[in-house]
């Protein structure tokens, strides 16, 4: 996805704004893959250097602006999608349909300053909590500990917790509404329709199928994280294991999908494999 729309945005003369979010939302996944594969390196093999204060800063604010900025652009893509296919006749909708364009770069780089504002309070995250808690302490200050930590972290998790509420809203509520209209536009389709198999009828179908599939990767996504992010299960655990498979597979499949419904996504695996098919003379 991220060399397709790299070489559409080169190639083409005008900016197409499908291609700047296709660009920042696979720039954000790809690196959040590495990310995860490096801590989990960190994690086996350099278990002692991987506790140290600001190696563990560094990876928690990294990791949080992310995963942050990864729901943005998938937010910003449903939105996308909403404004330039439904049909809708309301003036707001009709306003946005043809200031879209514009709006849209303004929009990425809004979700790239509010992805590090909201990473930001993670980096005073750091290892001295991990020890406070791993090491034996007396009975006193170890529950002063905890209050201090509770109360330290209170503002921080009521800040993440806005942050990645708002992008959920508005990709649910932007899938929401497609998968209405081109219900909707099907249904008259259907009763206007004189032969039995429609290729409109079923590409309408086939586009509900696809974005239906983008909003449960996308929920899932986000319940993943978020109970990640208030650390509901313990280190270890199966349902923290879950949720963290949950993270690093809904990227892919989000991804699957996207390339599954896009014949431009198709052409370069396609061209690539033909190539490497190809005997040498």
């Amino acid at each position: 996805i991220w060399a397709a729309s790299l070489l559409s945005c080169i190639r083409s003369k005008t900016r197409s704004t499908y291609d700047l979010i296709m660009i920042s939302m696979s720039s954000s996944r790809i690196t959040l893959q590495c990310w995860i594969i490096l801590d989990l390196f960190l994690t086996i093999f350099y278990e002692p250097y991987y506790y140290e204060e600001n190696i563990l800063a560094v990876i928690g604010t990294v990791y949080m602006f992310l995963n942050y900025s990864s729901l943005w652009f998938g937010a910003w893509l449903s939105v996308f999608y909403c404004i330039k296919v439904a049909s809708f006749t309301q003036s707001f909708f009709i306003w946005l349909k043809q200031r879209i364009a514009r709006l849209m770069p303004w929009m990425l780089l809004t979700s790239w300053l509010c992805s590090i504002i909201a990473a930001i309070p993670f980096i005073w995250d750091d290892s001295s909590a991990h020890r406070n808690f791993t090491t034996p302490q007396p009975m006193t200050n170890s529950s002063a500990v905890r209050t201090t930590k509770k109360d330290r972290f209170g503002l921080l998790i009521l800040l993440c917790n806005a942050s990645t509420a708002l992008p959920f809203i508005l990709s649910v509520v932007s899938s929401v509404l497609l998968i209405r209209s081109l219900w909707i536009h099907r249904r008259r389709m259907q009763n206007n329709a004189s032969g039995f198999r429609d290729p409109s009828s079923e590409a309408h179908i086939s586009a509900i199928k696809s974005v239906f599939s983008l909003l449960i990767l996308y929920v899932a996504y986000f319940i993943g994280f978020t109970f990640l992010l208030y650390n509901i299960f313990l280190r270890f655990s199966i349902p923290k294991s879950i949720c963290i498979a949950v993270l690093a597979a809904c990227p892919t499949g989000h991804s699957i999908v996207l390339i599954w419904s896009n014949p431009k996504f198709q052409e370069l695996p396609a061209r690539i494999w033909h190539l490497t098919n190809c005997p040498v003379r």
